[in-house]
């Protein structure tokens, strides 16, 4: 008596997809940091184009990035750094004048925001400076963790509340220039307080407004700079143990 033919059940068609979405998780588990740092980079860098654009004429290009970047960043003028220009940062009379505008009529922000600079003066950064403090330190940190990881050196994680003391600073920073701009203010325009507080050490332009190298263009800086150090230094080795590799 002959045996019937044992025909093998056909493969699922799934087996192939199913296998293909191994790969690709497999991926990014092993290659996480790098993914993220290249999707970051291009996210902080694109802000930088912006006035690159505007200086070789490239007027839509360069539009399209203060537009995009305008709904991460309010981009005010006086908070931004330029680039092609006789200087690096402008007050707000400096921009009134060069818009051909008056004090009063700029004192709204959201009129102020609008102004992205001039041939004459430069043009700004898609990124306010505390932005750039922030992100670009993130993105800075971020690359550093990776060459330390590549040299064989394990990155402790960082404690919540050594994480909360990174980002207190800008929380606090940011929030008075929150409340002294909301309700039109003027103690972190002066800072009449932190003059008392240095018994007057510095000269009184160091004090006044957000121009480059000034108290609050330093205080966002480093404020901002801090909290990329905390971000970094404590969701990383987070990320890490979660996207650990898989075993071959």
């Amino acid at each position: 008596m002959n045996n019937p033919e044992i025909i093998s059940p056909p493969v699922p068609a799934t087996s192939t997809k199913t296998s293909m979405g191994s790969k690709i998780n497999r991926w990014l588990e092993n290659h996480w940091l790098l993914g993220f740092n290249s999707a970051w980079g291009i996210f902080v860098i694109l802000p930088w184009l912006a006035p690159i654009f505007m200086a070789m004429g490239l007027t839509w290009p360069g539009r399209a990035v203060y537009f995009v970047y305008s709904f991460f960043c309010h981009q005010l003028p006086e908070r931004s750094w330029f680039l092609f220009g006789p200087q690096f940062s402008y007050t707000q009379a400096q921009i009134a004048a060069a818009w051909g505008r008056t004090l009063p009529e700029i004192s709204n922000e959201l009129v102020r925001r609008q102004f992205i600079g001039t041939v004459d003066m430069g043009w700004k950064v898609a990124w306010s400076d505390r932005m750039i403090g922030m992100y670009m330190s993130i993105f800075i940190f971020g690359l550093l963790y990776a060459v330390l990881r590549e040299l064989g050196y394990r990155i402790p994680g960082m404690p919540w509340w050594l994480f909360f003391l990174f980002i207190l600073p800008m929380a606090l920073d940011g929030t008075t220039h929150l409340i002294n701009d909301a309700l039109r203010l003027q103690f972190r325009q002066t800072n009449d307080w932190a003059a008392w507080l240095t018994f007057h050490a510095f000269s009184p332009q160091f004090y006044a407004d957000d121009m480059f190298g000034s108290l609050n263009s330093l205080l966002r800086l480093v404020t901002g700079i801090l909290f990329g150090f905390g971000v970094v230094g404590f969701l990383w080795p987070i990320m890490e143990s979660e996207f650990s590799p898989l075993p071959e």
